[in-house]
């Protein structure tokens, strides 16, 4: 019997070989082999490597070929603070160091695993390894993440953010001085053509929308606030980037290795520092703030000196 996956809005319109690794928690070219072998299908269709899976496809794949799925460990974090929590969500305070969910090839702590370290159990919807997962931070980013405790309010609060209803606030230094100093990136994000795990500006990526503006000036440097409307994976980061400011930091992605060490910084300068948005059940607005970790506070203290 086939393992059976439902394509959710976080992985509609992906390529199925991106969709299998991620689903499954292997390589990209570990699923593309799947693919080749014919034993991902949707429907009475086989898939091929490149083809696309829409919302709610139901993706077949061949046990044989098919390794267990990631799973989330207990992975005690003190730096994580939980600031916010009732029956329905939890609001965590991220840490940079701590990844999201349980990924191929990062064997750190997890967010998911810290609540389960507490005790706090999350909302099963999801695939296994990003159950009760309905925002994600990447690895090197701190600040605010919202994860869904009960079943309703994990489906409330996805087409919440399906809808852009959720109010997202990031701090991020630049490299550079943007010109304008306020202003919009509208440019489609999709898979890095040729980096496995790089996204990039690119003809038939996803709709992606940044507003930003610069509230702090520096020699080489800006101080930005962004405001995010749409949630693609590595979206401020890719938008800065496209338009030759890259965040301090973000070596990956273009920034430049001598300022950052001159600065004193080893991760992208990012910060989720206000989350907002209606209560999934009690329709309650919420809204909280973050202040910047010991790493980013003093990143500024010293330019500012």
């Amino acid at each position: 019997m086939s393992m059976r996956f439902e394509i959710d809005s976080s992985l509609a319109g992906e390529r199925a070989d991106t969709a299998i690794s991620r689903l499954l928690g292997v390589s990209r070219s570990s699923a593309a082999d799947i693919c080749e072998h014919g034993d991902a299908s949707v429907g009475s269709r086989t898939l091929t490597k490149s083809d696309r899976l829409g919302l709610g496809d139901k993706l077949a794949i061949k046990p044989q070929l098919a390794p267990e799925p990631l799973r989330v460990t207990e992975t005690p974090v003190a730096e994580l603070l939980v600031i916010y929590q009732d029956q329905d969500l939890v609001i965590v305070d991220k840490p940079a160091g701590v990844v999201s969910h349980p990924t191929v090839g990062f064997e750190g702590p997890t967010v998911a695993g810290a609540l389960l370290a507490r005790g706090i159990s999350l909302s099963t919807s999801g695939a296994q390894e990003r159950q009760g997962i309905v925002q994600r931070l990447d690895v090197g980013t701190s600040g605010l993440m919202m994860l869904a405790k009960s079943e309703l309010a994990y489906s409330r609060l996805k087409q919440s953010f399906r809808d852009r209803e959720v109010h997202k606030i990031y701090h991020a230094m630049i490299q550079g001085h943007p010109d304008p100093s306020e202003g919009t990136f509208d440019a489609p994000i999709g898979r890095h053509p040729k980096a496995e795990f790089k996204f990039a500006v690119i003809e038939g990526g996803k709709p992606s929308i940044t507003h930003y503006r610069t509230l702090e000036l520096f020699p080489a440097l800006s101080l930005c606030e962004v405001n995010l409307e749409t949630g693609r994976t590595h979206q401020i980061r890719v938008h800065f980037s496209a338009f030759r400011h890259p965040l301090l930091g973000d070596t990956m992605y273009g920034a430049d290795p001598a300022l950052a060490k001159k600065i004193g910084i080893d991760r992208q300068f990012l910060h989720a520092k206000e989350l907002g948005f209606t209560h999934p059940i009690t329709a309650k607005p919420m809204h909280f703030v973050s202040e910047y970790p010991a790493d980013l506070a003093g990143v500024l203290e010293r330019l500012r000196s």
